[in-house]
């Protein structure tokens, strides 16, 4: 990889002067599609390259005309929150054929265009590297018929591609996901969370079905995200004998109190046989087996429908500027590559590595190389599947291990979307480690109290949809109450700690380690699980809880631009959550399209406050020609320009500034946008906390609790002498936290020389390298760190060890 000085400032020696780009979305839409296309435009127009769209994919490519058209910085204005894509996608028979792709190049020669960026699927992008493998012998030929000059051979001599992976189905390898799944989640999840409403008052099964012909991605998440009963997924076809099986689970579930059942299945869901396995076919067999009232809702096209979620928006976003610097760097010998996410680190790979790859995924499938094509999918698929196994069914009582070891686990701090999950997650897998678990109620101060109870496998049932605290949460530290806890911890034996929790947690587990020496009792193996909407906890990038608070931020944001849509030159001031840490502002602005974002972490003064003004002013003179602009580009496939075209906001952390309040700068704004504009503020408040989690937060927090509870048991068969537990190591005592690339356990001591106390945010906080993308897609003039871009690198070296599970849903 680069050095990270090496390419610190980018605008001034990466220019894009005398480039044209054209963008295209090919094959099926999702959402995110159009946060990327802006993405594109605007990084493009950036650097000063000439940018294009191309209408109806490869179609509009082949066709040409009105078809393909320069794009401004204006008519992307409020793509980032519209489903689908604005510019079009269709299947292109033509395209396959050579004198189809001759008729591209023919095109997009006659406007100078030789760098392509790609949103679409494996097929698209199979698509786009062999036109550019042929785009030599296209122009020889194009100029033997004298459809262009013979200079522009050399003038034109190599067809650049860069593509991003538009699918909701999350089937490409070497992505950890791909554009549009996230919002997929979320449509299956709130469509899962209303039937288990109805289910649960008539005591019915639901057999849903999900896409997914070939990839049982999205049917496996929601099934580990909705805690279904069973899942049936091409990649691992159920054991022969299946039907017995899931109607004795079934029965077990009903008989143990539970009043509803899920089953999810893929629609490519298949037998050991290659034989398909149908909704149809499981409810007759519920029925006919069990009695059980049954029912069938297939979901269909509704999974692509709706606007992006947070995660994609900022996705898109990201992989949108990073595909035009990968089309800025390349050279005639640069491979075609794909922009892909592993961890939380974009990264470029070559792209028919990744098709390849793809294909190997189906090969061994058709060959019933189950357990590879598995592994094929990637790390993070594999671990999917792992922790639903491991959740989802309950070994019976005789073939447990008995290991006599108690562990406790409680929430501290304010509750966050993903608590109960992660919760759920730790006594499932604590009970299969053959561990008595005990819940806390009300954090440390329920804990000194008394308020502990054991904590049985059914009764955690159904908590991974619940937002908030189910246990009970406090602020409350233990330092005051050290001797009560030891004496709890005595009362009940406990042998370990799992603490869900924020910066709170993060002390907490400090006053504990630090307390060692004067109470044995807290000499025992203790994890921290970061659980916070304002992600301000050292130690990780992500926490449990954000990425809901962030959509619940994403959604606000849309109604009131769409509430301000008739009014038009409006600017809205938006006050959010986060303490001092500045990244719901930040992030949140970023996905919401914010012209400005204002933190602590990032100082600013009157001057500052002055300049966005004028650079507001100066936006809204242009409203009447970007409505003109809007028009055009809709008119194909729009009846109206979307109403959320004009409005403009403002997103300011609560903690920014003492002096610079939302107050102030909404009359700031109010008087010195007066004639131009006017003004409103809104403060966002609890709103932020509540609601059901995310598929992310679900996920995540499953994901990373399940791993927390085998590092716990790891670590009390490795402390356990003389008939007890003793763990007074600084390796005793860990966060667990998402790194770039990887789950890291990190001793909470080595955490402190990275911590701001007073302040309550890490020193180093990395989303802060996202602030300059957001400026230049706002049209302001920055610099852009790209030290974690460049390198191209190879989809098997991307194969995490053990110790590097991705955790990218």
């Amino acid at each position: 990889m680069a050095q990270p000085d090496s390419k610190k400032i980018f605008f001034e020696n990466l220019s894009g002067a005398g480039k044209a780009i054209a963008v295209l979305t090919s094959g099926g839409d999702a959402q995110g599609m159009n946060a990327a296309v802006r993405a594109v435009v605007r990084m493009g127009l950036y650097v000063g390259a000439k940018v294009y769209f191309i209408h109806e994919g490869y179609q509009g490519m082949v066709d040409g005309g009105d078809n393909i058209k320069e794009a401004s910085w204006e008519s992307v204005s409020s793509m980032l929150q519209v489903g689908g894509t604005v510019i079009g996608s269709a299947r292109c028979k033509e395209f396959r054929t050579h004198e189809g792709r001759l008729k591209a190049a023919h095109n997009l020669v006659q406007r100078g265009i030789t760098n392509l960026c790609v949103i679409g699927g494996d097929g698209s992008l199979t698509g786009a590297n062999l036109f550019r493998e042929e785009w030599s012998e296209l122009l020889g030929e194009l100029v033997k018929k004298d459809l262009i000059a013979s200079d522009a051979v050399q003038k034109y001599s190599a067809l650049h591609i860069v593509g991003m992976v538009g699918s909701i189905d999350n089937d490409f390898c070497g992505t950890d996901m791909t554009i549009g799944t996230d919002s997929a989640l979320h449509r299956i999840i709130e469509v899962v969370d209303a039937i288990m409403t109805t289910a649960q008052s008539h005591q019915r099964t639901f057999v849903l079905e999900v896409m997914g012909r070939h990839c049982g991605y999205l049917a496996l998440v929601s099934a580990l995200a909705c805690g279904a009963d069973w899942v049936l997924i091409p990649e691992m076809p159920p054991e022969d004998g299946w039907e017995d099986k899931m109607c004795q689970k079934l029965s077990a579930n009903r008989a143990g109190m539970k009043r509803l059942n899920i089953i999810i299945v893929a629609e490519g869901a298949i037998d050991r046989n290659n034989k398909v396995i149908t909704t149809e076919y499981i409810k007759n067999l519920v029925v006919k087996c069990l009695g059980f009232d049954t029912r069938v809702t297939i979901l269909g096209h509704v999974q692509r429908g709706g606007t992006p979620s947070a995660f994609d928006r900022i996705l898109a976003s990201r992989m949108g500027v990073e595909a035009v610097l990968a089309l800025l760097e390349t050279t005639a010998n640069t491979p075609a590559c794909v922009v892909s996410l592993y961890g939380n680190q974009s990264v470029r790979l070559p792209l028919m590595e990744c098709v390849q790859m793809t294909q190997e995924v189906q090969k061994a499938m058709d060959e019933k190389r189950f357990e590879e094509a598995v592994k094929l999918r990637g790390r993070s698929f594999e671990n999917n599947l792992k922790t639903y196994k491991l959740l989802a069914h309950r070994k019976p009582e005789s073939e447990l291990p008995s290991s006599n070891f108690n562990v406790a686990v409680l929430n501290v701090g304010a509750p966050a979307a993903g608590m109960n999950a992660a919760v759920r997650s730790a006594v499932r897998v604590g009970i299969s480690e053959g561990h008595k678990m005990f819940a806390v109620s009300d954090g440390f101060e329920g804990f000194y109290k008394g308020q502990i109870k054991e904590i049985k496998w059914a009764d955690v049932g159904g908590w991974t949809g619940q937002g908030g605290s189910l246990l009970g949460t406090k602020r409350t530290l233990p330092a005051k109450h050290l001797e009560k806890i030891a004496e709890q911890m005595r009362k009940h034996n406990i042998n370990a700690l799992l603490v869900i929790g924020g910066f709170e947690a993060f002390e907490s587990l400090l006053q504990l380690y630090e307390a060692r020496g004067t109470y044995e009792e807290l000499c025992i193996p203790m994890c921290m699980l970061p659980a916070t909407i304002s992600n301000n906890v050292p130690g990780t990038d992500l926490s449990i809880g954000a990425d809901t608070a962030l959509n619940a931020i994403v959604e606000t944001c849309d109604r009131i631009k769409q509430s301000a849509s008739g009014t038009k030159r409006r600017v809205f001031i938006i006050e959010t959550m986060g303490g001092y840490c500045g990244y719901l502002a930040s992030v949140g602005g970023l996905a919401a399209g914010a012209d400005a974002v204002y933190i602590y972490e990032e100082p600013f003064d009157i001057k500052d406050l002055q300049a966005n003004v004028e650079h507001l002013t100066e936006k809204m003179k242009t409203t009447i020609q970007r409505g003109l602009v809007l028009s055009r580009l809709y008119s194909k496939q729009h009846s109206t320009v979307p109403l959320s075209a004009y409005p403009l906001h403002i997103c300011r952390n609560e903690n920014s500034n003492d002096n610079y309040t939302t107050d102030f700068i909404y009359q700031l704004y109010s008087e010195e946008g007066r004639g131009v504009f006017d003004c409103r503020k809104n403060v966002l408040g609890h709103m932020q906390q509540g609601g059901a989690p995310s598929p992310f937060d679900r996920n995540f927090g499953t994901k990373i609790s399940a791993k927390a509870m085998q590092w716990i048991s790891k670590k009390l068969v490795e402390t356990f002498r003389n008939g007890r537990v003793f763990a007074n190591t600084e390796d005793s005592c860990c966060l667990l936290g998402m790194r770039r690339r990887a789950l890291v356990f990190q001793p909470v001591v080595q955490l402190k020389d990275e911590t701001d106390f007073v302040h309550r945010i890490p020193k180093e906080q990395w989303w802060l390298k996202l602030r300059p993308l957001m400026k230049i897609l706002a049209k302001y003039k920055t610099s852009y760190d790209v030290s974690d871009s460049g390198q191209l690198e190879h989809v098997v070296r991307l194969r995490p060890t053990e110790l590097e599970a991705s955790v990218a849903m």
